[in-house]
């Protein structure tokens, strides 16, 4: 068993969609921090709407995606309103996707 990176987190949540959206929440631009610390992984996350009844959800998708991969024991996910998230924030991958370059 190796040591969990921040690529390989990136790749996992890149495999997290947003479910009104067919971008993961990566490349939606939502996810603001990763954080690991030995075998925990700590993301600050936000959503594309403050009203979402999904957050929780979302949160625990993620949380559950992430602790799938061996080299993740735990995973906490906080989700975060400030800074507000915008279609700027959308990666050049989720543009392409989405129809927006």
């Amino acid at each position: 068993m190796g040591t969990i990176t921040p690529e390989k987190v990136q790749e996992i949540l890149k495999t997290c969609y947003d479910p009104e959206i067919p971008v993961s929440i990566f490349d939606l631009g939502l996810v603001y921090n990763i954080e690991i610390q030995g075998s925990v992984v700590n993301i600050v996350m936000t959503l594309t709407a403050r009203g979402c009844p999904m957050s929780h959800n979302i949160a625990a998708y993620v949380k559950n995606k992430l602790e799938e991969h061996p080299e993740i024991s735990h995973a906490h996910v906080e989700i975060v309103w400030d800074p507000q998230w915008t279609p700027e924030m959308i990666s050049p991958e989720g543009r392409r996707i989405l129809g927006m370059d």
